[in-house]
C-alpha cells in the first residue's frame, strides 16, 4: 500500500485574517462556523445552518477556472475544520484594517443594513465579488437572504462598487501569493482522539487509505456532509478528503466527449464548459448559490444519490457515463446503471468516483439536438427541487425523432428516465400532435410521493407539463434561428 507522505499529526493549522492559527485535538468535523464563534469571531452569524441563508459567509483563497488566485465566498456552516487546514480564511472582522473596507463603506452609504444580522454575510459575498469583477450582476449575493432591506440598498452598494478597480492590500496580497489549488494544499494526516482526517494529494494515496479504512467517509466540497454534521449530528470516525487530488480536478475535452473530474468545483465547471451543453449551463445556474458552487462537486452530487439532486437528471439526459476507480483498476458504466435505490449506488466500498464523461453530438450537421433542463422549487437559486427535469431529443433532417432521453428528479426513489415514453417518441414527427399523444403516458410514468414541497398529483402534472414547456421552448428557439 502507498503510505501517506506526511507524518500523522494531532494539530491543524490555517491562516485566519492574516494570523496563523494552530489547533490541537479539535474534532475535524467541527465546522468553521463553530470554531469562529467559539473563538470570538462572532461577526460571522449562524442562520439556517445548511447553506441557504448566507449569514455565515466567509472568504477563502482558492483558484478560479484559469487557475489564478481568487477570493471565494463560502458557507462556513458547511466546511469542516479538516478542510480548512493549510488555507487562508478571511472574515468580516478582518477586512477593515483600521478603516472601513470599500464594500463596507458602500453598504453604509446606501443604507444596506438594518437589523444587521445578515450584513456580515453580504459583506463577505460582496468582498469576494469586488476582487473578481463579478459585482455587475446579482449572482454574487444570490446566496444571501435579507428580511429587512428589500435588497435594493444592497444592490445599489454592489452597483456603486462595480466600476471600481481594486488597488489595496488585499488585491496586492492576492497577486503576490499562490492560490490554494489542489497542488498547493498540503497532504494531511490528522489523528485526533476521536476522529481521523486524511487529505491525500495523490490518487494512489487516496485508494490506499480507502483500503485501510473501508468504512471511511469520502468528502470533497463537504456541502452535503456539512448538512449531516450541522443538522443530523453525524459522527464520522474517519474522513478522507479528495479535494487536493489534482487528477480529480481536470476537464478533458476531445472531439467526441468531455470528461469532468469528480472533485472539480461546480463554479469552475460552470465557467470552463459554458456553451458546450446548454442543459448543464441552465441547471448549474440554478444549482444552489455561488457559495455552495464554489465548494460542491459533480462527484459529490452523484455520490449522495439523492433523488432530488440537481445534476443527475441533466447527466442522464446527456447519456453520461461514470468512471469508478479502485486499487484493483477502473470501470466505467452508464450513469443510468449507477443508481440502484434510494441513496444507493453501484459504488463499492473500495472505489472512488473518478470522473463523469458526457458524449458530444456524434455527427454535427446531420442531427439536430434539442436539449434543455428545468428546475421547479419554491425559490429560484439555492433551493431543493420539487421536480427537476432534463430532456435531450435528436431529430433527423425531416424532424423525426431519432432518440429521446427524458430524465427527472424528485419523482422516484432515484433520478430516473421515462424510458417507456422515450420509446413512444422514437420515429415520430416532432410536432404538437406527438407531444399531446405522449403527455397522458408521461403523467402516469411515475408514482411520486407527497411531501411538504408538493403533492404527488402536482409532481405528476409537472412531469408532463415540463416536457410540453421544453417542446414550446425548442420551437421558439428554432424560430429565432431561422
Amino acid at each position: 500500500m502507498t503510505p501517506l507522505s506526511p507524518a500523522p499529526t494531532a494539530q491543524l493549522s490555517f491562516t485566519l485574517n492574516g494570523t496563523r492559527r494552530q489547533i490541537t485535538d479539535l474534532p475535524p468535523t467541527t465546522t468553521l462556523l463553530e470554531y469562529l464563534r467559539q473563538t470570538g469571531h462572532v461577526g460571522t452569524k449562524e442562520g439556517c445552518g445548511d447553506g441557504d441563508c448566507g449569514a455565515c459567509t466567509v472568504a477563502i483563497v482558492g483558484q478560479d477556472a484559469q487557475g489564478q488566485p481568487q477570493y471565494q465566498a463560502v458557507n462556513s456552516c458547511l466546511i469542516p475544520m479538516g478542510a480548512v487546514a493549510g488555507r487562508q480564511v478571511i472574515t468580516a472582522e478582518g477586512i477593515a484594517n483600521g478603516q472601513l473596507h470599500p464594500v463596507q463603506a458602500a453598504m453604509v452609504e446606501t443604507g444596506g443594513s438594518q437589523c444587521g444580522y445578515c450584513t456580515p454575510g453580504f459583506i463577505m459575498s460582496l468582498f469576494a465579488a469586488y476582487y473578481d469583477g463579478s459585482l455587475s450582476n446579482d449572482i454574487c449575493i444570490e446566496g444571501n437572504l435579507c428580511r429587512c432591506t428589500g435588497y435594493l440598498p444592497i444592490r445599489k452598494a454592489a452597483q456603486a462598487l462595480a466600476s471600481v478597480s481594486p488597488a489595496d492590500d488585499f488585491s496586492a496580497a492576492l497577486a503576490s501569493k499562490a492560490s490554494d489549488a489542489p497542488a498547493d494544499l498540503p497532504a494531511l494526516a490528522y489523528i485526533g482522539s476521536q476522529q481521523q482526517f486524511y487529505r491525500p494529494t495523490q490518487l494512489a494515496e487516496a485508494l490506499s487509505l480507502l483500503q485501510q479504512h473501508p468504512d471511511a467517509k469520502l468528502v470533497a466540497g463537504a456541502t452535503d456532509l456539512g448538512l449531516e454534521m450541522s443538522w443530523h449530528r453525524q459522527h464520522y470516525p474517519v474522513l478522507i478528503s479528495l479535494e487536493a487530488v489534482a487528477s480529480l480536478q481536470q476537464i478533458i475535452q476531445t472531439e467526441t466527449a468531455v470528461e469532468i473530474g469528480a472533485a472539480l468545483p461546480l463554479s469552475q465547471i460552470e465557467a470552463l464548459l459554458h456553451g458546450v451543453f446548454p442543459s448543464l449551463d441552465e441547471m448549474l445556474h440554478w444549482f444552489a448559490a455561488r457559495q455552495v458552487r464554489n465548494r460542491a462537486t459533480i462527484g459529490g452530487n452523484l455520490g449522495t444519490a439523492s433523488p432530488i439532486g440537481d445534476l443527475p437528471p441533466v447527466l442522464l439526459a446527456l447519456d453520461a457515463a461514470v468512471k469508478l476507480v479502485s486499487a484493483a483498476g477502473e470501470r466505467q458504466l452508464p450513469l443510468a446503471n449507477f443508481f440502484q435505490g434510494y441513496r444507493q449506488t453501484e459504488l463499492k466500498s473500495d472505489e472512488i468516483i473518478y470522473s463523469v464523461t458526457i458524449p458530444k453530438l456524434p455527427a454535427p450537421g446531420t442531427v439536430q439536438r434539442l436539449s434543455q433542463s428545468y428546475k421547479i422549487g419554491k425559490r429560484g437559486t439555492d433551493d431543493i427541487s420539487i421536480v427537476a427535469a432534463a430532456f435531450t431529443v435528436d431529430l433527423d433532417a425531416d424532424r423525426q425523432v431519432l432518440q429521446a432521453r427524458l430524465a427527472y428528479g424528485g419523482v422516484a426513489a432515484t433520478p430516473i428516465r421515462a424510458t417507456a415514453v422515450e420509446e413512444m417518441l422514437v420515429g415520430q414527427p416532432w410536432t404538437l400532435e406527438t407531444l399531446r399523444a405522449v403527455k397522458p403516458a408521461l403523467q402516469e410514468a411515475f408514482q411520486p410521493l407527497s411531501d411538504l414541497r408538493g403533492s404527488a398529483s402536482y409532481r405528476k402534472r409537472l412531469v408532463a407539463n415540463l416536457f410540453e414547456k421544453f417542446f414550446v421552448d425548442m420551437q421558439s428557439e428554432t424560430w429565432r434561428k431561422l
